[in-house]
């Protein structure tokens, strides 16, 4: 890596914020382009001149830097390192599929961090050694074969099954979900068991990924809250 690589920081806690620009700031190899809340677009972010982009937010990825308009410009963009993350598999994967290329959990040091930037802005990759097994075993149940047409027909989800779904493809908790649709934990509980019965998967992360490749129909989370 050359001197002086650029970095955005763009994180909703400010303390976080301005303690990671001075983390970076003592090392010579870092150019802090700008430290802000993450409310810039991705237009503003890829016209930085940033060589990585510091979150501590999954949502700025989900939302204008995750979009559609944006995929086809990613790879030749600023790479992404999400910082003081929750131990949270789901979020990880969901974090990973919108392009992050480092995941750093909040139990992490400042040389922890340090070295995650540095290693992204590199070209590498960076996710905590406890998940190197999990990622590669969730890889591997991938390449197994994905229900057919006739089996999602059949799969018979109700309404409020499929707007769970892409709230689960989002990373979120049950009890996040159970917030959203002012619904008790263990009810989202009993509808995720009866999703993963109907869709023949065993773990909730594959979910949203066997509907999203069969182009299965989803209610929006947004539409109405019948049972």
């Amino acid at each position: 890596m050359g001197s002086g690589a650029k970095v955005l920081i763009l994180c909703v806690n400010r303390l976080l914020r301005e303690s990671i620009a001075r983390i970076l700031t003592k090392r010579t190899d870092f150019e802090i382009a700008a430290q802000a809340e993450p409310c810039s677009s991705f237009e503003h972010v890829r016209d930085s001149g940033a060589d990585v982009l510091v979150l501590d937010s999954l949502d700025f990825l989900l939302d204008s830097f995750g979009s559609s308009s944006a995929a086809g410009k990613r790879d030749r963009s600023v790479k992404s390192v999400l910082i003081a993350m929750a131990d949270d598999r789901s979020c990880f994967l969901t974090a990973i599929r919108r392009g992050a290329r480092g995941y750093v959990l909040q139990n992490a040091s400042a040389a922890d961090v340090v070295a995650a930037v540095r290693a992204v802005a590199e070209g590498h990759a960076v996710c905590p050694p406890h998940y190197t097994e999990f990622l590669f075993d969730y890889v591997a149940t991938q390449t197994t074969d994905l229900p057919n047409s006739q089996k999602r027909a059949e799969w018979g989800l109700t309404r409020r099954e499929q707007q769970l779904v892409p709230l689960i493809g989002r990373g979120l908790s049950n009890k996040e979900i159970a917030n959203h649709f002012s619904i008790s934990e263990q009810t989202v509980k009993n509808h995720i068991h009866r999703i993963l019965r109907k869709v023949g998967v065993e773990d909730r992360l594959s979910i949203y990924e066997v509907l999203q490749n069969e182009g299965g129909a989803l209610v929006p989370a947004h539409a109405g809250h019948s049972a």
